[in-house]
């Protein structure tokens, strides 16, 4: 993590890292699924690994690739993040997406962007990222682990 208070933060906000997502890295809850979003770039800027894991859908965590994930990080020289599309009002729901556009180059130089509109859930305080390559186990009719009350089969089924 950045030692400095007034580094800027990774994720572009225009903040320092410690007004920005610093807090949200040593456990704050985002107070909405974008400024999660947001953390969770920085998290990849910085090699936070644990925090990726503890912020994506606790019914995926032990799906993710560690490893994987961590290489990436470590590997990358991260050149930004645009959040495209946010509800303003998210939080105060229970679930929503987010769309974003994240840009990192890769060892050998080559740049790429990525696309994504990502859904988020809120358990409790706490807002979860929904990770779409890992689906969550459930059957139809059982109530989903994302903690909406809605049967899996209506809600985070992929």
């Amino acid at each position: 993590m950045p030692t400095d208070p007034t580094a800027p933060c990774p994720c572009g906000d225009n903040s320092h890292y410690a007004d920005c997502c610093q807090p949200l890295h040593l456990g704050q809850p985002a107070p909405t699924a974008g400024r999660l979003m947001r953390s969770r770039y920085s998290a990849y800027v910085l090699g936070l690994i644990d925090y990726l894991v503890a912020t994506t859908l606790p019914a995926q965590q032990s799906q993710l690739d560690r490893q994987a994930m961590e290489q990436w990080s470590r590997e990358s020289r991260w050149l930004g993040l645009q959040v495209t599309e946010e509800d303003p009002t998210s939080g105060n729901a229970a679930r929503t997406q987010v769309a974003f556009v994240v840009r990192w180059a890769e060892g050998n130089g080559s740049e790429h962007s990525h696309l994504e509109c990502s859904d988020f859930c809120r358990l409790g305080e706490r807002w979860y990222f929904i990770d779409p390559n890992h689906p969550v186990t459930a059957r139809r009719n059982d109530p989903c682990p994302c903690g909406s009350g809605r049967k899996f089969k209506q809600c985070c089924r992929y």
